[in-house]
This record gives C-alpha cells, structure tokens and sequence, in this order.
C-alpha cells in the first residue's frame, strides 16, 4: 500500500511536467520606496508585449496591489487553501487584461498545511502555470522570512532602491541578509538592482555603482543593473488616483522607462544555473524551508 508521502510525491512529480511560468520577485529594503507601483506597471508592459501577467501580493495585511489598482478582491491565498475555493475565484482581474492574487494569511500559514492540502495547492498551482507567462511577485520590504524564501525561489529577483539613504543602507541589508542565506551554494545568485525616483539614468547608474562597490567587496552574491526609473510627478498623481501611470498617463518619463525595463525582462534569459521552475516550484520550495518535507 503507498503510504502518504509516496502519493504526494508522485502527484507533485507528475505536475511538474507541465510548462512553468517565469517567476519574477520585486522586493525592498524599506517601504515607502514604490515598489507596489513598479510591480503594477511593469506588469502592464509586459502585458502589452503579449506576455500573459499575474501578480501576486504577497505583502501580507497592507493590500499594496488592490489599492494601486482601485479593485478589492473577493477571495485571496487563503481561501484558496483553506476555504476550498477554485483558482479562477481568487484571481481578480485588473486592467490591460493582467491578473492578481491577494496573498491574504495563505502564505504565513504554510506551516498548517496538511498532506491533501499541500496536493490541492500544488494542483492549482500547476493550473496557474499554465495560464500565465510571468508571475510577479510583490513582496513586503525588508529581510522577513517570507521574503527572503520568495527572493531565493524566484526565477528573477529585482530590488528597488532610492537616493534615500535609508534605502541604500536597507537594501544591503537585504543582499547581505540573501548572500548568508546563500552561504556555501556553489552557484552564484544574482539580485537585479532598480533604482527609482532618480533624476535620470545616470543618477541612477551611480546609484547602482555606489551599491555594488560595496556588494563586490563583503558579499558573493551578484548585483546587476536592471534600469532606473525618474522621479516622475504624473506617476504620483496616479498612485493618489488609484490608476496605474502606465494607463493614466502612457507617455509620462516614468513609463517610457518602465516599457524598457519590461522589454529587458520580457526577453531576460535567467541568471545562473537556474531554469524556470514556476509557482509551484516556488510554493513547493516555500512549504520545504518551513516544514521541512
């Protein structure tokens, strides 16, 4: 007779066959930096490339991706693992035809799943892999558990930085935090840095050299430059509007930056040894750090 564990390895192993989406990761080292906002837009770019989006806010409590977009959802993570409901009741639907997923308490409560409820998940899980392209994933700021086993799961991790120098000192607590998570691994692990509300590119570039001097110097792990993004007024008058600046105002500085960071991601091969794995190799990671099956 086959045991639980056999089953719900076979299970897993059979739905791994199936395409993976490629999962990208935004985090921070301190809040208040604009990340959700980077998130939302960058989704919508990479939509109108013709990739298919879902975002997934997994910034616990704060509902940064519903109130950018001015929807609140009716079921989240939660639901989904806990209440019985289907993938397609906790995806709500957002503007441009992109997708996203509350996070609600699903993904804090990982440790309470039992066997059935880890094979529902995974199930699901393989079904949203094969409707979507790209899963962004919204993280909360800072080196939270949570956070850091999303940035380490992920295909692709982007951190968002300013000229604040609190942010600056945050994010290196971040790559610090991430490169002693990694301590050991023999393949090197890459962060892609953005820096937002710069003056131009330049500012930008500098920001990223002053950040990397000091990672190239104390730490292993990778710091690349993905792009900045200008201090924009027409994206703030957006986030106040609940409207992405990507729809409100399509020509603004902002989203002429954000369409060539999405152009780059869209075509991104990713960094390492690592191959695409998916959400449910990222949930199947996540439940493995926290329970340890």
């Amino acid at each position: 007779m086959i045991d639980q564990a056999s089953h719900l390895r076979s299970i897993i192993k059979k739905n791994q066959q199936s395409p993976a989406s490629k999962v990208i990761t935004v985090t921070s080292g301190k809040g208040g930096v604009g990340k959700s906002s980077i998130s939302v837009n960058l989704a919508i770019q990479l939509q109108k490339l013709g990739n298919r989006i879902i975002i997934m806010d997994a910034d616990f409590g704060l509902a940064n991706i519903e109130v950018m977009l001015g929807i609140r959802p009716v079921y989240n993570l939660a639901d989904l693992i806990f209440k019985g409901r289907k993938l397609n009741e906790i995806i709500t639907q957002g503007p441009e035809g992109i997708g996203f997923i509350s996070g609600g308490s699903g993904i804090q409560e990982l440790t309470r799943l039992t066997n059935d409820q880890i094979i529902g998940l995974n199930q699901s899980l393989c079904l949203l892999d094969e409707m979507t392209d790209i899963i962004i994933i919204d993280t909360g700021a800072g080196i939270g558990d949570s956070v850091m086993e999303f940035a380490c799961s992920s295909d692709e991790t982007i951190l968002v930085v300013t000229p604040d120098p609190t942010s600056i000192t945050d994010a290196y607590a971040v790559l610090k935090a991430l490169d002693k998570k990694f301590e050991g691994d023999s393949v090197q692990f890459t962060i892609k840095m953005l820096a937002n509300r710069v003056e131009n590119y330049k500012e930008g570039k500098e920001l990223y050299n002053k950040l990397s001097v000091v990672v190239n110097k104390f730490l292993k792990i990778k710091l690349e430059f993905l792009g900045a993004v200008p201090q924009d007024a027409l994206l703030s008058k957006a986030v106040l509007r609940q409207m992405p600046v990507s729809l409100s105002s399509p020509k603004a500085p902002s989203v002429q930056a954000l369409r060539q960071i999405a152009a780059v991601l869209g075509d991104y091969e990713i960094t390492g040894s690592k191959q695409a794995g998916g959400i449910r190799m990222l949930f199947r990671n996540l439940i493995k750090g926290k329970t340890g099956r």
